[in-house]
């Protein structure tokens, strides 16, 4: 069975959580390119604002108010896209939102929210897109997280959501490809964006969150995103941290563990005093429109890693696997020297 799928200008593309952050970033960039887009988010108003100002750059773009969580409302979405362009050629599930808060602080009625948004949102949208597109053809991209392979403290339904969406995935690709069905899956797993990601979330904690370092811009997601509508990748790393956090994790994960128990939770300190942003766990939030948050110091625009892995093989993907060896050494000898003086 062959993949093939269109060049950016000649597609159909759905986008959902297109109203924020990383799928802002794609919808805009994918426009750009020439794309035609069924916008999805929660928030009508934040849609019409969005896709008034693609049309106004000469975009042909469309919207569906939906919760991914809902399969109903995401079945219409896909109906409207449908009715609009005449079919889809590239769905991705991009819809998501975090919690911070040890397990035993964190409600289960937020964890199983979570889940309803994170996964199921996941698994509402891959299954509408696999019935538009068993017989045309297309890619389904889903976006993990470099905690699809490696958890960490205070995001720990997080971590379990993007570790079930992997599964999800992987176990979906395996049955298209046993079934011959002409549809490219990809999961994206990204390092810390500089997104509205910790603004969206709900926090239990008593300070601040913040992502770890490095961060990087969301322009790297969208290209990643973007790459696989048009190849068909099994899965991408969005900047070189993820993946060494991926490898030292299979290396050495009873290092990793101590090294998150460590560390883990001063990482995500910000210093600052807990604060009340726009949550957008049960409902969406009227912090929309912006692509990156600004509140992560220095952000890493460019990824050799993951240009290197999407667009060239052979010797120069070798040569990005040794540098990320080199640098997860260096961030072991770097986190070794911190514990040491620690104990001293």
């Amino acid at each position: 069975m062959r993949i093939r799928l269109k060049p950016l200008d000649q597609q159909v593309i759905l986008v959902t959580g297109a109203t924020s952050g990383v799928g802002l970033t794609t919808t805009r960039e994918a426009a750009r390119a020439g794309a035609r887009l069924m916008l999805v988010s929660r928030n009508e108003r934040a849609l019409k604002e969005i896709c008034d100002a693609l049309a106004l750059e000469g975009a042909d773009v469309h919207y569906a108010v939906a919760d991914v969580a809902d399969y109903a409302s995401v079945e219409a979405a896909a109906a409207a896209a449908v009715e609009r362009f005449g079919r889809i050629d590239t769905w991705v599930n991009n819809a998501g939102v975090s919690v911070y808060g040890r397990f035993d602080e964190v409600p289960v009625e937020d964890q199983k929210r979570l889940f309803d948004t994170n996964y199921w949102g996941v698994v509402h949208g891959s299954l509408i897109a696999l019935k538009l597109m068993r017989e045309t053809g297309g890619a389904i991209i889903n976006l993990g997280s470099e905690l699809s392979d490696v958890a960490v403290p205070l995001q720990g339904t997080y971590s379990a959501s993007k570790h079930a969406i992997k599964g999800f995935t992987e176990a979906l690709r395996i049955e298209i490809a046993q079934a011959r069905i002409p549809v490219s899956v990809t999961l994206i797993k990204p390092a810390g964006m500089d997104t509205m990601y910790v603004q969206h979330a709900k926090s239990y904690l008593k300070f601040e969150p913040k992502l770890p370092v490095p961060v990087y811009s969301p322009i790297i997601a969208a290209g990643a995103i973007l790459h696989a509508a048009q190849n068909p990748k099994r899965d991408i790393y969005v900047g070189g941290a993820s993946k060494a956090t991926v490898i030292g994790n299979r290396i050495a994960p009873g290092l990793t563990d101590t090294l998150l128990t460590l560390f883990g939770v001063r990482m995500q300190d910000s210093g600052r005093p807990s604060r009340t942003w726009g949550q957008a766990l049960f409902a969406p939030s009227e912090n929309f429109g912006q692509e990156q948050s600004g509140r992560n110091g220095r952000i890493v625009r460019s990824s050799g890693y993951t240009s290197l892995t999407t667009t060239h093989r052979g010797s120069l993907r070798l040569l990005s696997y040794a540098l990320i060896g080199v640098t997860f050494a260096a961030s072991l000898r770097l986190w070794n020297q911190k514990a040491m003086a620690k104990r001293r």
